[in-house]
């Protein structure tokens, strides 16, 4: 039994490339780090703002990681994505810093938006980096391996986070920006450098990409443009889990930090165990779409759960978050694929520009909206809006899915 798993844990992991690895190494340093965005709307609450105006400054974020998005894309397709990716980290981590010294409401917004805008321009030039480094055959791998780096260190940073908190805010900030800079080097110093003629070298495996040639840019691929359609909904309700759900956690459940900081960094450390594992048993067995549905309809039970009326506040924490993680393991690492799958090494960086766009639309459209709708209506409510959303985004690639069947 044991044998058999540390065999199936091997062949998960097997082909990947070199590179891959390295860029996983990363992120893996830069995300140790991670805790701003999830005690954003905590920080500001200490602050004395309301839980609106809490919302807004992680829409705001949300709005400047749209820019960052567009412009990350077209920069990496026009510069290179391994420029793109040491300057938004370099500078992204400066701008941390910069942002724990404010205290005004004004400049936490102008500071947040500047802020992700530099550092979420990192996003697109990241995702053309793991797909240059892969092939179509181990891409959905590849891309597993960087969020499993991801989530790793968003275990480590969000439970460390929590207790930082619950000593200082302020060392959240000095420490978010720390690690960017410390991956920032990182990436110059173990990866080789990739220029833009490399860069936009044609893939060895000519049907893929010869295969899209017809798509001069993605603003025509109609699909791809329904696809962020759907995925701003999704996106819309993921980001609950930075905004809502640690007040929630807070002030309905009776959590302090520390203990929102452990319930989310279970998060991170599953994904980080098992997602890999799902991803190599079910690539290749199903559509990319209909795993993106069944993931979506999931975190919409997930959501439901919150309104489990359980005496113990952690148990009810732990349950959601488990069956987010679940939802989350299932559906995303095929997004990544589905999406760069329709792309090729001329337009790579605008796909990605786009894809990243719309989660940071949906950041702005699910942290202001839900901190309102959480207000007026109270979150038990909000929990089955949010469901509600999750089940419409759900048939939305059921459709993708019956469309492209239609035309094969």
């Amino acid at each position: 039994m044991i044998n058999a798993t540390i065999n199936l844990y091997k062949q998960a992991y097997k082909g990947l490339t070199r590179n891959i690895w390295l860029l996983s190494i990363v992120m893996l340093i830069n995300r140790s780090g991670t805790m701003v965005l999830a005690f954003l709307t905590l920080y500001n609450k200490k602050l004395g703002y309301t839980i609106e105006q809490g919302g807004w400054v992680v829409a705001i974020y949300g709005i400047g990681a749209f820019v960052g998005a567009f412009i990350g894309g077209k920069l990496s397709d026009t510069f290179g994505f391994y420029k793109i990716q040491f300057g938004a980290l370099f500078f992204g981590g400066i701008l941390f810093i910069v942002l724990g010294q404010m205290d005004s409401y004004l400049s936490i917004c102008i500071c947040t938006f500047v802020l992700s805008m530099v550092n979420e321009s990192f996003r697109p030039a990241n995702a053309t980096a793991i797909a240059h480094y892969s092939t179509p055959k181990n891409r959905t791998q590849s891309f597993s391996l960087v969020r499993l780096a991801i989530n790793l260190g968003w275990g480590v940073g969000i439970a460390l986070g929590g207790f930082l908190a619950s000593i200082n805010y302020h060392l959240l900030f000095w420490v978010d920006g720390f690690t960017n800079i410390s991956a920032a080097f990182m990436l110059l110093i173990i990866l080789p450098r990739i220029s833009l003629e490399q860069q936009k070298k044609p893939s060895a495996d000519v049907p893929f990409v010869a295969g899209h040639k017809k798509i001069p840019s993605p603003f025509k691929d109609h699909s791809f443009l329904y696809f962020l359609g759907f995925i701003i909904l999704f996106a819309s309700c993921f980001f609950q889990l930075f905004t809502t759900v640690p007040i929630f956690f807070k002030e309905n459940l009776h959590l302090n930090e520390f203990w929102i900081g452990v319930v989310m960094a279970i998060n991170g450390i599953l994904i980080a165990m098992f997602e890999m594992l799902i991803v190599f048993k079910l690539e290749g067995r199903k559509p990319y779409l209909l795993f993106i549905a069944l993931g979506t309809m999931l975190m919409g039970l997930a959501f439901l759960m919150l309104n489990i009326p359980l005496a113990n506040g952690f148990i009810i924490a732990l349950m959601a978050i488990l069956m987010l993680t679940l939802a989350e393991m299932i559906s995303m690492p095929f997004m990544n694929s589905y999406y760069i799958s329709k792309s090729n090494e001329l337009t790579r960086g605008q796909y990605a520009g786009m894809y990243t766009m719309a989660w940071s639309a949906a950041q702005v459209i699910g942290s202001s909206t839900g901190s309102i709708l959480a207000h007026q209506l109270g979150f038990y409510n909000l929990w089955w809006i949010i469901a509600g959303v999750c089940m419409a985004a759900a048939a939305g690639f059921y459709w993708l899915l019956t469309k492209k069947m239609q035309r094969v």
